[in-house]
């Protein structure tokens, strides 16, 4: 069974920086593309960074385009969001997503693994 585990999200002032890390487990996954998505309260979840397990392609949403930055550790199978000059729009919940299907991008609809989500507050 495939699990991907969210951690390191909390309360930081606008300006901080924070990282998400997302731990994968599960023998036979196999990821294509994994991604960062967020929702915040009231709006739809959307994008924020994706990457494809081999590294060649990344993608950033152009709302934190130079300020976060996505990566990945494949021997332990962690991902990474590394989130600077945060601003009070991104406080959301933050979700860890991870597709099997060849030739996924950062469509929400591609990924087929989800994470519980951890909350980033960033306050004035």
């Amino acid at each position: 069974q495939v699990q991907l585990v969210e951690s390191g999200g909390g309360l930081v002032q606008a300006g901080g920086s924070l990282r998400l890390s997302c731990a994968a487990s599960g023998r036979t996954f196999s990821p294509y593309v994994m991604g960062w998505f967020r929702q915040a309260p009231g709006k739809e979840r959307e994008f924020v960074a994706a990457m494809t397990w081999s590294g060649g392609t990344t993608w950033i949403a152009d709302s934190v385009k130079g300020r976060f930055t996505i990566s990945r550790d494949n021997a332990k199978n962690m991902v990474y969001l590394q989130m600077n000059s945060l601003k009070l729009e991104d406080t959301a919940v933050y979700y860890c997503a991870g597709s099997t299907y060849r030739g996924s991008t950062y469509h929400l609809k591609d990924y087929n693994y989800w994470g519980q989500g951890t909350q980033v507050t960033v306050s004035s």
